[in-house]
């Protein structure tokens, strides 16, 4: 039998099947799906099985070289998929696969050096490294004196030696030691007995096996009796006890404990927005629901009930947040209502806590996946339901190769397992409630608050009036007393402000100088704590200078607000608030944004002061004033969905305020508080942003009424990158001709540098263009031999959703 496997290189030479042998040990054990080592050229690779034949074109086969599973890691379902993520996103197959699976199974290869005959002959300095061994790894050899691999190559060539290559998964499994007795009780009885006095440990340990007989970890049983390891392994050496290892999961939970739950009586509302869902898993009929609720709705209950009725049916469920900033309460809700049925995956666990927590799927030992992006490929072979919270977030779309959005994904393997998928957001992105309009969704709205409680009211304070009444600070005289207030209630605040650092950037007031990344063309970002300047780009970091480098005036400043420099304004104007900072260089370690908001929610703070990350997904009872300090810092951004963003972002965080027994207030500061995207928050009003929106995006041409490609091109010369991105976009032009297809550029990228690569690009505009795919990938084929051995890189995205 001939296997058919794809090659773990990613490149468009390989992006086909290639056919091995499998030899007759492996015969009915290799199977479709299962991942594979084979030799490709000189080296051993891992590949994947993705059909297995009879028959080959090719006279003269090569064997597979060994097995990686035991059973297929990508299920049939899982390789449609990728065949469809290959056209769709103009990935290669090889990267397709790799994402549906953890890090830790993308394999290491190890290269060894063994001596086969001849030893005597080889030279002094090649023999030595074989005097009491017959291998040698090759990393040993280029770490200790790289100038002896021509000595090796030479001895190769000769045939004296040979290379051996051990492909591995990066991560191993967990095991500990365990010990059980050797023999029923009366054996035990009468081995206690043989015992003489000094040996009290080793019987105490015997007397444990008397009442319990099954198998005990061994830090257990030390920790239990207080006793040493060295009892335990003289009992293990005497026959007495049976040491054996086995495998364990790393558990990111362990030390947390979840109360159970029980499913809360729904509001009428919300029992006519969760039968329609029921009645599609009754069904099995795959349709898309958009639950549009407004923030407090209890959207979380729907989803929970829903998971409820698709395991009593024996099926699975996949439930997306938008990363990890939603994880820590999300989690808490799911595994309080579901226990231990519940695997969680996202960017915050280790190689092999995700490892763990995907064999725990694979082997069906779980029934709910809750996690960011990459759990949308979660091996089930049942599903019943996948739901997708906070839609419209941009973290669902990945930015790299292959450039997939979930919420496809989602809808992909939704109508292969005839279930429901349901978009959740207060705020849904446009083209989702177009569609919604238009029918291709069912559109559930859920427009109150549970119990009724009362939306938050919003005042917007004008920032240019401040000024001119002579208030320079930060914060608005309104935010101010409204902050003072609620510290003399005990009630808390959040404040929000979408920039880490001291200030966003360094400028000097002489000559107008500023400072900005020698890499890329970005302006670097002050943070105090490490009186360093960074570039937020490719971690660039110089010392902040006392002198400006172009004029040598001492007149250098920092200009705008990070959210280090907000905490340290709270500390002199608000002297008795105590703060926590919630941003990305406050929750680098493991841990720290759950232990964070822990603190939080016991009362531990005033005042959360945080980025994006505190802008979703928060439920604490006791917060009734949310003050947004500079709402259009994204407003200004080159992207045609700034205003959309901002919109989204500034009701998401509202949304924060007064979610129970306690009103909400929230105060919006703005230098532009009357765009229609920072008004419509004050009404709480989705539709008449919605169809504002709208106009703006059809006179300007952009989604929902277009789609949209673009394509970039980078080079560490600037020439080059100009010439290839002009020969693309001529050929664009020549190859599409449809009325409604617009090609624009080529321009320089709105970031034209970064990390040292000039970036340009051309965007395509359409709206139906039944030959575009077949098009790009004849661009990506024509380039595809320099972007391999030389510097050029092509970037193809079918549906951008960062334009920068």
């Amino acid at each position: 039998m001939i296997a058919r496997v794809i090659v773990d290189v990613p490149t468009g030479q390989t992006d086909r099947l290639f056919d091995y042998l499998i030899p007759n040990q492996w015969q009915g054990v290799i199977n479709v799906g299962m991942r594979v080592v084979v030799p490709f050229g000189p080296r051993h690779i891992q590949g994947f099985v993705i059909d297995i034949t009879s028959s080959s074109e090719v006279k003269k086969l090569k064997s597979i070289v060994d097995v990686l599973d035991l059973t297929p890691v990508l299920t049939e379902e899982l390789l449609e998929l990728g065949e469809w993520l290959t056209e769709t996103t103009l990935c290669f197959k090889i990267s397709a696969y790799q994402v549906m699976l953890p890090a830790a199974m993308r394999s290491k290869v190890k290269k060894e050096i063994r001596i086969l005959s001849d030893g005597d002959k080889l030279p002094a300095s090649v023999a030595t490294w074989f005097q009491k061994r017959s291998s040698v790894r090759w990393e040993e050899i280029v770490q200790s004196d790289p100038g002896l691999l021509k000595d090796f190559q030479h001895e190769l060539k000769k045939g004296r030696l040979d290379v051996f290559y051990h492909v591995k998964d990066q991560v191993s499994k967990k095991t500990h030691k365990v010990v059980r007795p050797n023999g029923e009780g009366d054996d035990i009885e009468a081995a206690i007995a043989r015992f003489d006095a000094r040996a009290d440990k080793q019987k105490l340990v015997m007397e444990h096996f008397l009442d319990q007989r099954q198998e005990i970890p061994v830090h257990d049983l030390v920790e239990k009796l207080k006793v040493s390891r060295t009892t335990i392994k003289a009992l293990v050496q005497k026959g007495m006890l049976i040491e054996s290892e086995v495998e364990v999961y790393r558990d990111p939970y362990k030390e947390r404990t979840f109360q159970p739950t029980k499913p809360l009586p729904l509001t009428n509302e919300q029992q006519q927005v969760i039968a329609p869902i029921l009645d599609s898993v009754e069904n099995q009929s795959h349709k898309t629901f958009l639950l549009h609720g407004v923030t407090g709705s209890g959207k979380t209950e729907i989803y929970l009930q829903s998971i409820q009725r698709v395991l009593e049916k024996g099926k699975e469920a996949i439930v997306l947040v938008p990363e990890i900033s939603l994880t820590p309460q999300m989690v808490n809700r799911f595994k309080s209502r579901f226990g231990s049925q519940v695997a969680v995956l996202h960017s915050a666990l280790s190689k092999g806590e995700k490892y763990d927590e995907w064999r725990k799927i694979h082997r069906g030992e779980v029934r709910v996946v809750v996690g960011a992006r990459s759990a949308i490929f979660a091996p089930f072979e049942n599903l019943g339901i996948i739901i997708i919270d906070e839609e419209h977030e941009s973290s669902y779309k990945q930015e790299e190769n292959p450039r997939y959005h979930a919420r496809d994904v989602a809808i992909y393997r939704g109508h292969y397992y005839s279930c429901p998928v349901v978009l959740g957001s207060a705020t849904p992105s446009l083209e989702t409630y177009a569609r919604a309009q238009k029918g291709v969704y069912h559109l559930l709205p859920l427009l109150t608050r549970v119990n009724d409680i009362k939306m938050p009211s919003v005042d917007i304070i004008d920032m240019r009036e401040e000024l001119r009444e002579g208030n320079r600070s930060m914060f608005s005289r309104a935010l101010y007393d409204r902050l003072n207030d609620r510290l003399e209630k005990g009630e808390q605040s959040v404040l929000f402000l979408n920039r880490r650092g001291y200030s966003t950037f360094v400028m000097c007031r002489d000559c107008g100088y500023v400072a900005t990344c020698p890499h890329c063309d970005i302006s670097l970002t002050f943070h105090r704590s490490q009186h360093a300047m960074k570039c937020h780009y490719c971690g660039h970091q110089e010392r902040m200078p006392s002198t400006c480098q172009s004029c040598e005036s001492e007149h250098i400043r920092f200009f705008g607000s990070g959210t280090q420099k907000v905490e340290e304004e709270l500390a002199k104007v608000l002297p008795g608030a105590r703060v926590i900072r919630m941003d990305v260089d406050t929750t680098r370690r493991k841990g720290s944004h759950e232990r964070l908001l822990t603190a939080f929610g016991e009362g531990k703070a005033d005042i959360l002061l945080g980025t994006q990350m505190i802008a979703k997904g928060l439920d604490f009872p006791n917060i009734t004033l949310v003050g947004v300090l500079a709402a259009d810092s994204m407003l200004h951004i080159p992207d045609f969905r700034s205003a959309e963003r901002t919109f989204q972002l500034l009701t998401q965080v509202s949304g924060r305020a007064g979610r129970h027994e306690k009103e909400g207030e929230v105060i919006i500061q703005s230098y532009t508080p009357e765009h229609y995207s920072i008004q419509q928050v004050r009404e709480h009003n989705y539709l008449d942003y919605f169809q504002e929106e709208m106009n703006v995006r059809k006179q300007s041409g952009y989604p929902p009424y277009y789609f949209l490609t673009v394509v970039t091109v980078s080079h560490s010369e600037l020439a080059n990158v100009v010439s290839v991105t002009e020969k693309i976009t001529r050929f664009l032009h020549e190859q599409l001709q449809s009325n409604h297809t617009v090609i624009l550029g080529p321009v320089a990228s709105p970031i034209p540098r970064i990390k040292d690569r000039y970036r340009y690009q051309c965007m395509i505009k359409y709206k139906n263009e039944p030959s575009l795919v077949k098009v790009l990938r004849e661009v990506q084929q024509h380039y595809v031999r320099e972007t391999t051995k030389g510097d050029l890189h092509l970037s193809i995205d079918m549906n951008p959703y960062m334009m920068m």
